[in-house]
Formats: C-alpha cells, sequence, structure tokens
C-alpha cells in the first residue's frame, strides 16, 4: 500500500526544481559516504543510487511517481536521509523510497529519527560482511567480461568486500595489446564510457581502475597461471570465455594456485549448478567449487515463471526470445558451424535454438517438460525480449495480472531481478544499462481467460552481468540484509 501525495502544483515550476536539485545534489555526498566508509548501498525502488548523478537521483524520484502512483520527491527523502547517516550502520541496502514511503503511512506521530532508528536498529554496528577482502579473477575479457570489471570495481566501496585483482587472457598480436584492453574497458559503444579512470602501467601489466590495481596476465590455458606469485590467494575465478561449460573443463581453474573457485557465465552442462540468483541461489553451499550462472534469456525468464508459478499455476508454455545478435554470429555471410548463423547478422532476422527453455528446470524443477522454447537473432546490437506464451492454472485478467506483477517488482523478494514499466511508448534501447534481469512491460500484456501473453525486456548483457556479480557475492559469502524488512 502506498500514501498518494496530492500535492498542489508548484506556483513556479523552476523554483521549484532547482530546489529539487538541490537537494538531490546534497544527497551524492552523503550517499557516496555511507557506502565508502560502512558498505552502506542506497536505493530508490531497488534503483541503485551510489556513484548516480544529479539527474539520476531525481529521475529515480520520477520513477516512483510512474509506477507507484505517488508523489514522493526530494522534499520528503532528503530528511530520511539525513537521519540515516546520523546512525552507526553495518554492510547493508537500504530502501531510501520505500523507508520513506513507510514513514508516510505511519501513523504514531514519530520524528523521522525516531522513525528510521528504529526500523534500522538492527543494522546498526555490523561490522564488515567478510572477515576479509575477496580477491576475484576474471578469465577472459569479452562482452560479459568487461562489464563485470566495470560492475565490481563500481562496487569496491571501502574494498572490504569483493576486490578485481587480475584478468586473464591471450594476448593479441599488438605490440600495444594493454593499451588496446584499457581502451575497450574505458569505452564502449553501447553502454557507453567507464564512470572513473584508468591509468595503464604497461611495466608491471596492470590497469588502475578507480584506484583498484588489476593485474593483467596473459595465458593461453588455466594451468598456466600461478596466482600466488601476484598476490592473489582463495580466488574467485569468473570464467566468461565460453570454452569449457562442464565441471571437467572448468576444474582446470582449480588446478592454478590461488584458485579457490569457479564461476561460469554460460548456462552450464551436466550436472553443474546453474544458478539463477533470487531463484535458486539458496542452494549454493560452501562445499560448491564449480557454478554456473545460467544464461541472460534464463535469468530473464525465470523469475517471471516463478511469479507466475506463485500465483497461478502454469500449466505449460512455450517462450520466443527476440534476441539481440553476439560476437558468435558473422557480421556478414561466412561459414559457421551452426545452422543459419553464418548469415550476416547485422542484415538478417536470424532464426536459431535457444536452451534457456529447458535450463528454466534446472532452477524451477516443478516446470521440468513444461515449456517448449525458440529464438530469433535480429540486428540490434543489445537488449532482447522474452515473449512468455503461457497456459495458467486459473483464469484472471489483464489488470489482475498487470497489478500483481507491479507488486511483485516494487515489493517483494524478485524485485532486484524484475523491473516494471508502464510507457507505451518504450523501445529496446530505453533499457540498456537496466540492472534487472528482465522488464516486464505491461502495456504489453495479453490475457485471455487463463491463457496470458507477457512480454520480458532485458539488457542480454548488462542486467546478466548484475546478475553473475550477486552470484559472485554469494558464493564469497556476502549477503547483505534489505531494509526496511518489511514494506
Amino acid at each position: 500500500m502506498t500514501v498518494t501525495q496530492k500535492r498542489p502544483k508548484p506556483a513556479d515550476f523552476f523554483k521549484d526544481w532547482k530546489a529539487r536539485e538541490a537537494l538531490a545534489e546534497s544527497m551524492i555526498p552523503m550517499i557516496g559516504k555511507l557506502n565508502r566508509e560502512s558498505n552502506v548501498g542506497i536505493y530508490m525502488y531497488g534503483q541503485n543510487l551510489v556513484n548516480r548523478s544529479v539527474l539520476s537521483i531525481m529521475k529515480a524520484h520520477r520513477f516512483v511517481r510512474q509506477v507507484e502512483e505517488n508523489e514522493l520527491s526530494e522534499f520528503e527523502t532528503y530528511p530520511v536521509l539525513e537521519a540515516i547517516c546520523k546512525l552507526d550502520l553495518g554492510p547493508v541496502h537500504i530502501d531510501l523510497g520505500t523507508l520513506t514511503n513507510k514513514y508516510m503511512r505511519d501513523q504514531r506521530g514519530l520524528s523521522i529519527d525516531e522513525f528510521v532508528r528504529e526500523e534500522l536498529s538492527d543494522a546498526s554496528g555490523a561490522g564488515t560482511p567478510l572477515p576479509q577482502p575477496q580477491d576475484v579473477v576474471i578469465y577472459g575479457f569479452g562482452r560479459i567480461g568487461r562489464l563485470v570489471a566495470r560492475l565490481l570495481i563500481e562496487k569496491a566501496g571501502s574494498g572490504d568486500v569483493l576486490r578485481l585483482r587480475a584478468i586473464v587472457l591471450r594476448k593479441g598480436g599488438a605490440d600495444n595489446d594493454l593499451v588496446k584492453r584499457a581502451s575497450l574497458l574505458r569505452r564502449d559503444s553501447v553502454h557507453g564510457a567507464f564512470n572513473g579512470t584508468i591509468r595503464v602501467d604497461e611495466e608491471t601489466s596492470t590497469l588502475i581502475c578507480n584506484g583498484n590495481e588489476v593485474k593483467v596476465i596473459y595465458a593461453n590455458s588455466p594451468q598456466e597461471v600461478d596466482y600466488t606469485q601476484y598476490g592473489i590467494n582463495n580466488a574467485l575465478i569468473v570464467d566468461s570465455t565460453g570454452v569449457w561449460r562442464d565441471e571437467e573443463g572448468l576444474s582446470q581453474h582449480l588446478e592454478s594456485k590461488g584458485a579457490a573457485k569457479v564461476l561460469l557465465t554460460a548456462p552450464g552442462k551436466g550436472d553443474l549448478k546453474n544458478i539463477v540468483y533470487g531463484i535458486n541461489n539458496g542452494e549454493i553451499t560452501s562445499d560448491d567449487k564449480i557454478l554456473s550462472a545460467a544464461s541472460c534469456t534464463t535469468n530473464a525468464i525465470v523469475p517471471v515463471l516463478k511469479a507466475m508459478m506463485d500465483k497461478y499455476g502454469v500449466q505449460h508454455g512455450h517462450v520466443e526470445t527476440v534476441h539481440a545478435y553476439t560476437n558468435d554470429q558473422n557480421l556478414i555471410d561466412n561459414y559457421h558451424k551452426g545452422e543459419r548463423r553464418g548469415r550476416s547478422a547485422a542484415l538478417n532476422m536470424v532464426l536459431t535454438e535457444t536452451g534457456a527453455a529447458k535450463a528454466v528446470a534446472k532452477a524451477l524443477p516443478e516446470l521440468k517438460g513444461k515449456l517448449t522454447g525458440n529464438a530469433i537473432r535480429v540486428p540490434t546490437p543489445n537488449v532482447s525480449m522474452a515473449i512468455l506464451n503461457l497456459r495458467l492454472g486459473q483464469e484472471t485478467n489483464k489488470e489482475e495480472l498487470n497489478e500483481y506483477m507491479r507488486d511483485v517488482a516494487l515489493h517483494s523478494p524478485l524485485r532486484q531481478q524484475i523491473d516494471f514499466t508502464n510507457s507505451p511508448e518504450v523501445v529496446s534501447s530505453d533499457f540498456v544499462g537496466s540492472r534487472r534481469a528482465c522488464v516486464f512491460d505491461s502495456i504489453a500484456t495479453i490475457v485471455e481467460g487463463d491463457n496470458a501473453v507477457l512480454y520480458c525486456w532485458y539488457d542480454n548483457e548488462f542486467g546478466y552481468s548484475c546478475q553473475v556479480v550477486r552470484c559472485l557475492e554469494d558464493m564469497a559469502g556476502v549477503r547483505y540484509e534489505v531494509f526496511p524488512k518489511k514494506d
């Protein structure tokens, strides 16, 4: 439940904007200090506010009005943030928007300081999330590898959680290979410029990214690498090459001195656990040495399927993905071992297969044998769509289903995985940089009795990389409590 604020229109819109702009600007150092010194993450209805610009913070407030029909502004959230800053907090995630909304609903007459102190009493003085920083190594530095690197550097916080220590790759033909790798990290045609500074130290083969020293190690195989000689120990290896996808192949990483565990950024084969964070990450144990973060499409559809199962049940269905082209395809027609994938990715829609429908069963065993799937690769470089055509266990209607999904996206444990849009004008490029596994497009929903067709956008690169990092945190034992506990 939310409280709709029927605020009168300001007499001077420009003056009102400037006042809110000033408050948002004042929030930035407060949010930064909380994150840097105490590993406290501040969010606005699931949107991360750490390292965000003034306008990004203001747009996050505007988002609340769009999906909650609630006039939440910086005038309400700023004093709540001030109250948060007065507390001695441990490493937690605090949703400033839902916390403020909860205070606005509270009828006990508490001051903001009293309310915030009560709500965050369990978050005080919680210490560090880990006894010592967890070393992370990225093996392979393609699309996902570079985005995971960006995220790890962004989330370094006070430096006592996950620390990117090294990148392992094969040396290219150019003498200035390190400079070229740094340039690919610094500039991206889809995701824009790196948010920070990158210094290249060719003498030590090191990239200094926002103060993080990241060793670049050249190797042709995992067995060649001794991480301990670089001061790296007990490392989590992120294999983003896709070369090895079963336990036998990925076990090669564990032969390297200093390596402890491996996370594959592709669907795992055989008995390898495929983890969709938010769904079955509870299956991760301290004994697991090798895990898969499944695929981008599996991560996009499983949370929505879980929500449908919980509310309505799913009898059977078909998943069609309209997927951006990838490096696996040819830019122009050329030989390819896969069917149709040899044809120009930039000029054609390419019908291909996807294992995502079958892979769903690894995260949701209840759906085994109930889903079919196919994929169409289209001439866009990023952002895909999954169309779920489902026979539900009971009848419903569009309005009820959309309202349920809106609540799931904003208030449920799946709010890190599912975003929600009710705009009739959005297109794929609007979702570049989305940090959720998928974005539920409520306008496109079709319901007829127990038949439902659901449309889910997903940034198959960045959104998936966020899910990978969440899995990494879980593997390392980093688990942030989220406040307020009950919205």
